[in-house]
């Protein structure tokens, strides 16, 4: 058995994979999908985070193929080693931008809860960020195929890398938007002295979860910075190679285990037990008393625009919504 770190010629995955990591990782996301499936259904919450349990599903099947090129790892131009393992590359990679998605997803409900606190119209989260993500999913795909292909050329697979560099690098930037515009609503709560459980809970979870995929995402940046261009049939090409590439404990730790920490944290907070189904259902100003009604912004065009544009600091301050008082339940002051 070669030293950990060492290279072997021709292996799809530079070094020899390990054969018990697959299986655990493979065991451990099937429980969390057949979690998120349970809840999704319990809660209703498929439209809410349904990202979740599909992302849980393809991360089992990434890992179960992953399992599979443990034994068969060797590039002897067999289409069925090749195949399998570029799979498995994309199916792992492809989901941590959509969990974020999903992360985005949870904001706008949390912005339709408490609207008039709102940075950015919760009506607009989902297709602003979906947006971007979709720039990011479509980048990383191809970043990804390029690279895990061996025969690809040096510059088509120098190409893999500078597509998923900038992958990377957009997914960091929405995530630091993320992070504002959370920080903004958080405080704009706070000051209100407005802390109820619905509210509090998504939004420490929300953190949480953005700072894993946060530290997943340096780690790719920090990955494909350094010597990427595989070359299997030259060891000293090989052994040149970014250290986080030649050694697998790199890739289970921040990549598989951050990625399962993320879907368990929804498995034990999931969203659907704290905020409502109906979007329509807001929280009024009171902080206590929820209301089923739908929340209307009756502000100028330019009031909006300049509200949206500056992330609510300005032209937010005479927003006017109408409500029908329909009381559906009363938190206590402040509730946790």
């Amino acid at each position: 058995m070669a030293a950990p770190g060492e290279p072997i010629l021709g292996s799809l995955y530079i070094y020899a994979p390990n054969k018990v990591a697959p299986v655990i990782f493979t065991v451990l996301y099937g429980i969390s999908a057949g979690g998120h499936i349970w809840q999704c259904y319990h809660y209703k919450a498929w439209r809410m985070i349904g990202l979740h349990p599909l992302c849980a599903v393809v991360f089992t099947a990434g890992y179960a193929l992953r399992e599979y090129g443990a034994f068969n790892y060797l590039y002897d131009h067999s289409t069925l080693n090749l195949i399998t393992f570029i799979v498995s590359q994309v199916l792992i990679y492809v989901c941590p931008p959509l969990l974020e998605l999903s992360n985005y997803h949870v904001l706008g409900r949390i912005l339709y809860y408490v609207p008039y606190f709102a940075p950015f119209p919760a009506n607009r989260v989902l297709s602003t960020f979906g947006g971007l993500m979709a720039i990011v999913e479509i980048l990383n795909s191809l970043g990804v195929s390029l690279k895990a292909n061996p025969s690809s050329s040096s510059n088509q697979q120098h190409l893999g890398g500078n597509l998923t560099i900038a992958a990377i690098s957009i997914q960091i930037g929405i995530i630091v938007i993320f992070l504002i515009l959370a920080g903004l609503f958080h405080l704009r709560c706070v000051r209100a002295n407005i802390r109820p459980k619905p509210i509090i809970t998504p939004l420490f979870v929300l953190y949480a979860s953005m700072m894993l995929i946060l530290v997943r995402c340096v780690y790719r940046l920090v990955e494909h910075l350094g010597n990427t261009t595989v070359d299997l049939d030259s060891i000293e090409k090989l052994r040149a190679l970014s250290p986080i590439l030649r050694y697998e404990y790199y890739f289970y730790i921040f990549e598989s285990t951050l990625m399962f920490l993320n879907s368990a944290l929804w498995n034990i907070w999931h969203p659907g037990r704290y905020l409502p189904q109906n979007y329509h259902i807001h929280l009024a100003e009171d902080g206590r008393t929820e209301i089923n009604d739908e929340f209307k912004d009756d502000r100028p065009l330019l009031a909006k625009a300049g509200h949206v544009l500056t992330f609510g600091v300005f032209f937010g301050k005479n927003m006017k919504h109408h409500r029908v008082p329909h009381q559906l339940n009363n938190y206590p002051p402040n509730s946790p």
